[in-house]
């Protein structure tokens, strides 16, 4: 490992049962930082991160949200050195189970900077957060509440309604989210009877939103439910409003943002309210690209004239590793092929495969690529590593 300043552009080349991260101390074109790397000598896959881009993110949400403090959703993407980065920033961050709570008290974030934002918690995973002081976390239903109120009646209850977007790229609210007008009173009333203390509401539209409005029509629904909590004596001081930020698209954000800041200031206009959000690849999607080999090809003809139909290029990489995004988060990859001398070559119909034998392992359906006598590939987006691992 070479390291001159870890806050800036870095790669990392995966190798089976290690990791070479190489950084660079000043900013350098992706064709640069590619052309230092031997492809030719080895057939894995490799990751450039600019953890300049991080920051830059940083700062226009800064900008364009600053009522809303970002607690950044690991899940999306836990690397050691994005994590890093974003605590540095001052960012809180969204836990899902005990080893990603485990991951952010190592690197020194003190537990108030933490929200346990699972309605649905393994019994073992409570038990820590208790004994790392990590009170904040969110409920939906009943038997959560009980659970708590078994195991952690000292902790902070987020109830957790649903209001989905209608265009969204992963929909949550068939999963998680109680109904905001049968369920959530009934859920702060039972915590009250079992003194437990509920500190707040939060909602999340869906990851990857398109319909925007959506964050209004949410934030107007907490505002009810934060006036029934104050009747029964809560004092509810924070709302979290989730995820859905896209990370690809600055000019969506602008315009989320001023959504969500003129519904603040219509319905929570006092800020004795804390409004956090849970952005995981608003901060991450255009900082990471994924550089592939093509190691084989084929091509496609008509068995009547022979005209060719499409052609078929094989990656390094899949659907079963980088690209599990495809599968569990319905996301689209773009991809650049370096032109040089091929650039005045035709363009033709392409699906591009993973490496495995299976037929599911599709990385790119439908593109219009040159025929290429390059081997290397860029593709940017969200990858997911956390998602390979399990949960735990």
């Amino acid at each position: 490992m070479h390291s001159n300043n870890k806050n800036q552009v870095y790669y990392s080349q995966m190798f089976k049962g290690k990791n070479e991260i190489t950084y660079y101390s000043t900013e350098l074109p992706l064709k640069t930082v590619i052309q230092t790397f031997d492809f030719k000598n080895t057939d894995e896959a490799l990751f450039i991160c600019d953890l300049t881009k991080i920051k830059e993110k940083y700062i226009t949400w800064r900008k364009y949200m600053p009522r809303v403090k970002p607690y950044y959703a690991i899940k999306c993407n836990d690397d050691e050195l994005v994590i890093k980065t974003l605590a540095d920033l001052g960012t809180g961050f969204d836990c899902a189970s005990k080893n990603e709570i485990k991951q952010i008290l190592n690197i020194g974030v003190q537990p108030e900077r933490i929200i346990f934002a699972n309605p649905c918690k393994l019994t073992s995973h409570i038990k820590y957060a208790r004994s790392n002081q990590v009170l904040n976390g969110t409920v939906d239903n009943e038997f959560e509440i009980y659970k708590l109120h078994k195991y952690y009646p000292q902790s902070n209850l987020i109830i957790r309604f649903r209001c989905e977007a209608a265009e969204v790229q992963c929909p949550l609210g068939e999963k998680f989210g109680c109904d905001a007008e049968q369920d959530a009173s009934a859920l702060m009333l039972l915590a009250k009877s079992l003194q437990l203390n509920v500190i707040g509401i939060s909602f999340h539209v869906g990851s990857g939103c398109k319909d925007f409005p959506a964050y209004d029509r949410a934030i107007s629904i907490a505002k009810k439910l934060f006036k029934f909590g104050g009747l029964l004596g809560y004092d509810m001081d924070l709302l979290d409003i989730g995820g859905g930020f896209p990370g690809s698209s600055d000019e969506n954000f602008k315009v989320i943002a001023a959504i969500v800041n003129k519904s603040l200031n219509r319905h929570f206009p006092d800020r004795k309210v804390n409004v956090i959000a849970e952005p995981g690849r608003f901060f991450v999607a255009a900082a990471y690209t994924l550089i592939c080999k093509i190691y084989a090809k084929r091509e496609v003809r008509s068995p009547y004239d022979n005209k060719l139909l499409r052609k078929m290029y094989y990656l390094n990489d899949g659907v079963y590793g980088s690209f599990n995004c495809i599968l569990y988060d319905h996301q689209e990859v773009t991809v650049n092929h370096f032109l040089g001398k091929d650039s005045y070559l035709p363009s033709f119909k392409t699906l591009i495969w993973g490496p495995t034998c299976d037929a599911l392992d599709k990385c790119v359906l439908q593109l219009l690529l040159h025929e290429t006598e390059s081997t290397n590939v860029n593709l940017n987006g969200t990858f997911r590593s956390s998602s390979q691992r399990g949960f735990t």
